[in-house]
């Protein structure tokens, strides 16, 4: 499948995304984050592809919405433009693979939004992170949900009230990437971490990541019944038998998916 704003690579075991609209800063149109929707399925239906790295082209790693899409328009429009936003969001974390993004310049609205969806991010060291819609009159709810979650209330209200730019040292303290590093390391160590996670099973992967979405907003109880009934299943994989077996043998294991 062809794409007007991504670029689509496979290398090894990992899909490789690159939003591709540096001239805008890699803005949200409406457009891109269809094609994103459909590069997603497209590439997490692919069972060799073991992790996804979400990357952009230019300096911007994403400004949020396009925002010559946000004046003038009725409100079925801008339904619109949420309703494909939060799809979008939510496909990164439904699908199978883990969705690392690799952050080479400023994450800012929805680009920010982008960033503490993705289930892991590295950033290099030079990143900026604002949610700052505040600033023109449009509050950054969308973004706030993805924010809240990853850094806590109380810096996710600064960063929300404010609209202040937060360096990515601060990110990784606040735990919204994972880390920061030199630019001229950010490709390596994004890679590095997806083909850590590709030596593992990928079923046990997929499951790993539903589960953790799936208990992350229920008390401790519940979190836990649910847990318990995940782990016990997990337990009768072939994967999980293999693995363990391996390991008491002191052996590689060999992963089926299963």
């Amino acid at each position: 499948m062809s794409y007007q704003n991504l670029l689509t690579s496979t290398e090894g075991q990992l899909g490789v995304i690159t939003l591709n609209r540096p001239d805008r800063r890699n803005a949200l149109s409406l457009d891109l984050m269809l094609e994103l929707i459909r590069c997603l399925d497209e590439t997490s239906s692919d069972a060799n592809v073991r992790a996804i790295i979400l990357a952009s082209s230019g300096k911007a790693f994403s400004s949020g919405h396009d925002l010559g899409e946000m004046v003038g328009r009725t409100v079925a429009d801008y339904r619109r433009i949420f309703d494909v936003c939060t799809e979008l969001m939510t496909k990164i974390q439904s699908i199978p693979q883990p969705v690392i993004a690799q952050v080479q310049g400023i994450a800012t609205a929805a680009g920010c939004q982008l960033v503490a969806t993705c289930d892991l991010a590295i950033a290099a060291d030079t990143a900026e992170f604002a949610t700052p819609g505040v600033k023109i009159g449009l509050f950054c709810t969308t973004p706030m949900v993805a924010l809240s979650r990853a850094v806590g209330r109380k810096r996710a209200m600064e960063m929300l009230l404010t609209g202040k730019m937060v360096d990515a040292q601060t990110a990784v303290e606040w735990g919204l990437i994972n880390r920061a590093v030199p630019a001229a390391e950010l490709e390596a160590e994004t890679r590095r971490l997806a083909c850590q996670i590709a030596q593992a099973s990928s079923f046990t992967v997929a499951l790993g990541k539903q589960a953790y979405y799936a208990q992350i907003d229920l008390d401790q109880p519940k979190a836990y019944a649910y847990a318990k009934e995940v782990m016990t299943m997990n337990s009768l994989a072939d994967d999980a038998q293999e693995g363990i077996s391996a390991f008491l043998e002191k052996r590689a294991a060999c992963w089926t998916g299963k």
